[in-house]
């Protein structure tokens, strides 16, 4: 057998070679170099040094998931009795179950996607015409779930290994060479058998020279140390010779043998050689000690990811060079592995185009496309789909049913937590309306949802409980908090010990705002009001380390006041000051109608309702606007000890407090500043005449649909 078998013939003793080996060796580098599109039919020109393997059995073929199977709709609650008379109003949406033990959960990712129909339907059809796809939205909104979905629709008969090899004309140039899924062990296997089997020939042959020199040597006793170190010699020669031997093995960089399904590659904030593939740096470069070129060769997730979906979230965060090089290897279908250091040895080494025909899937929050690449970008606009994330979704019988199998399915994937009870399940719905903000909506900020879902768990875990309770969910809810949120709620603890609190009684130039520290603690802001002789021209002095919204708000409230006041401004300063602000100061401008209420009050003399709280952005025509976190403000106003709020009437549909709380608190909502001057003010002759005043000056700017419509959007978070 020769030992100059060129790296691509198969070892003689496990299949024919072809009778033309240069004709094969060239038919299967073009085929390695053929286009993406080609390479469902490259892997037959393969010449394999096992021809029977079979990649797939007949079993398998059948559980391959195709697109045609999944259609377009899911069946929310199979083999679960639904009573559609109640499912309007039951917050599970008329499913009879006892616990999420009686849910189905679907085997199929995408079936378990819930609230995203958009995307999810986008996903399918990018899976079946193989169209890259960029999803922007917030974090926990089921972007990586929808990767993983995806990478089961493709099938799974186009999986490839990858093979490296010797190059030997060129020892910093290795071979590349793709087989079928599951050929490549074989093909390892059989170079192994075939090396194994020189280096013992090479070691009988080097033990037989060595036993005739060392048999001449006793038979000429003056040449005994001449023959040990000419035995040295030669065997120095033959263990530096056989490392050629093993460098005809081949490297496998990419091994699907055993992948069920297309691949799936998460690069989510990889640096440059983890994602397109390095040569791991050798500090051995001569005397023959150093590893074969082809035998440092690393993959990156791009080339893992062939014939599967690549997936990376934050895209923004990739360096600019990277995201060039992650365009060119879209559009090339194959991309190259080079040393990626400098100062490594691997940066001379630089291997045949590496197949990485794969599917992009990039994610990120809104900035992730201001620093994105632009031609990237386009690469995936121009190949594929965008797709926004939604928040929030309708609230409907349906997908209250879809929440409950939610809560199954987290049970399920987790493994050791006890499953939910039905009151359970409606206690974490709830949880649900209430984190979406809007009435009538239900959040789709899964992550954070589940997460509420497995502290439950845990808990009833703790305690050996075959189930969680409701409960075990209102527990969770106080620990399943954010680091932010518990420095929010210790900061509000802190500051009641000295809180300069009214809740009865009347004030002039004193009233009770409200705001949101965190995610959703509410907290109760005062605002006092001060009118004093001007030194010079009359102005407007805010003090409370007042953000940039914030003093635009008190600029548009001067405008309300300096309109109706028979007062002469010009000789007064009006002094604003948010009590206890704290040093993060105060930002949004939520606290507009509490400004206006506090300065009219102490410009008439009339006191104000301390046992009222508000909370209200403010046009300059007078219209009460739509702020954020109103179910939570509502909430530290009854704790406080208010029995009225006023809310702007567009936030009323926004309203989904804790049932403790409904008995404590009057929700008032108002659409103009005269409304509100007339709940909050006290005196009856002096603020009549007043408000009847006001409300011939002001007007609205807005009709009620306009101003209805803007409260869906969840305008400031303050």
């Amino acid at each position: 057998m020769s030992n100059d078998t060129n790296v691509d013939d198969p070892p003689e003793d496990v299949t024919d070679a072809p009778e033309d080996g240069e004709s094969a060796e060239r038919s299967e580098r073009q085929g390695d170099r053929s286009p993406p599109e080609e390479d469902g039919d490259r892997r037959h020109d393969v010449d394999d040094p096992i021809d029977e393997f079979e990649p797939t059995s007949e079993e398998e073929d059948d559980d391959i998931e195709t697109v045609e199977d999944l259609g377009s709709t899911v069946e929310v609650d199979p083999g679960v009795e639904v009573d559609e008379e109640i499912a309007e109003d039951d917050l599970l949406g008329g499913l009879k179950i006892d616990s999420t033990e009686d849910i189905e959960v679907p085997d199929r990712l995408v079936d378990q996607v819930i609230g995203q129909d958009e995307a999810r339907d986008i996903i399918i059809k990018a899976a079946k015409q193989r169209r890259h796809v960029m999803m922007i939205g917030s974090p926990g909104t089921g972007k990586s779930m929808l990767a993983k979905a995806m990478s089961q629709l493709l099938p799974k008969e186009d999986l490839q290994d990858v093979l490296v090899y010797h190059n030997p004309d060129d020892g910093n140039e290795p071979k590349v060479r793709t087989v079928p899924a599951g050929k490549g062990e074989q093909i390892i296997d059989a170079h192994k058998e075939e090396a194994r089997k020189r280096n013992q020939m090479r070691s009988i042959l080097m033990w037989i020279i060595i036993a005739v020199v060392i048999g001449y040597a006793i038979l000429s006793p003056a040449s005994i140390l001449l023959g040990v170190l000419a035995a040295g010699i030669i065997w120095l020669i033959f263990r530096y010779t056989s490392r050629g031997s093993d460098a005809m093995v081949p490297n496998m960089i990419v091994n699907n043998g055993d992948q069920r399904v297309a691949p799936f590659e998460d690069a989510t904030g990889a640096h440059a050689g983890a994602l397109l593939g390095d040569v791991r740096h050798d500090p051995f470069q001569s005397g023959g000690m150093e590893t074969p070129s082809h035998d440092r060769v690393e993959p990156g997730s791009i080339h893992k990811s062939n014939k599967g979906v690549l997936f990376v979230d934050e895209i923004n965060t990739l360096d600019i060079r990277t995201q060039q090089k992650l365009m060119t290897a879209i559009q090339e279908g194959e991309f190259a592995i080079t040393g990626q250091s400098e100062r490594s040895s691997g940066a001379m080494v630089q291997t045949e185009p590496v197949p990485c025909d794969f599917i992009m899937v990039a994610a990120g929050n809104l900035d992730a496309m201001e620093n994105m690449h632009p031609a990237l970008r386009n690469r995936i606009k121009g190949y594929g789909y965008e797709v926004y994330m939604d928040d929030t979704i309708e609230d409907t019988p349906e997908m209250r049913r879809k929440y409950a199998r939610f809560i199954a399915q987290e049970v399920e994937r987790d493994g050791r937590l006890p499953h939910f009870t039905d009151d359970a399940v409606e206690e974490v719905i709830l949880e649900a309306k209430r984190r979406s903000g809007r009435k009538n909506h239900l959040t789709l900020l899964f992550r954070s949802l589940g997460g509420l879902v497995r502290v439950a768990g845990d808990i009833a875990r703790a305690e050996d409980r075959e189930f969680t309770t409701r409960d075990d969910v209102l527990q969770a809810k106080k620990r399943s908090r954010s680091i932010e949120q518990q420095l929010a709620d210790d900061y509000i603890e802190r500051r009641k010990d000295y809180e300069l609190q009214v809740n009865e009684g009347g004030v002039e130039g004193r009233v009770n705002g409200l705001a949101v520290m965190g995610e959703d603690s509410g907290i109760m802001l005062p605002v006092m009001a001060e009118i004093a002789p001007a030194q010079g021209g009359g102005q407007v002095i805010a003090t409370g380390k007042l953000q940039e919204m914030a003093e635009e708000s008190v600029q548009n409230v001067s405008a309300i006041i300096k309109k109706f006041s028979d007062v002469d401004l010009s000789e007064k300063d009006i002094h604003i000051q948010f009590v206890q602000a704290g040093q993060q100061g105060v930002d949004g401008d939520s606290a507009s109608i509490t400004v206006a209420t506090a300065v009219i009050s102490a410009l008439e003399n009339i006191p104000v309702d301390q046992s009222v709280a508000m909370t209200g952005s403010l046009s300059v025509r007078g219209d009460v606007l739509p702020v954020g976190g109103v179910t939570h403000k509502i909430e530290a106003a009854a704790k406080a000890g208010c029995t009225k709020v006023i809310i702007p009437e567009a936030n009323e549909q926004d309203v989904m407090i804790e049932e403790e709380y409904e008995e404590m608190i009057e929700i008032i909502p108002c659409a103009n500043i005269s409304e509100v001057l007339d709940v909050a003010l006290m005196g009856e002759p002096k603020k009549d005449s007043l408000v009847d005043r006001l409300k011939s000056i002001t007007g609205t700017a807005f009709d009620q649909g306009t101003v209805g419509s803007a409260g869906g959007s969840n305008p400031s978070p303050q």
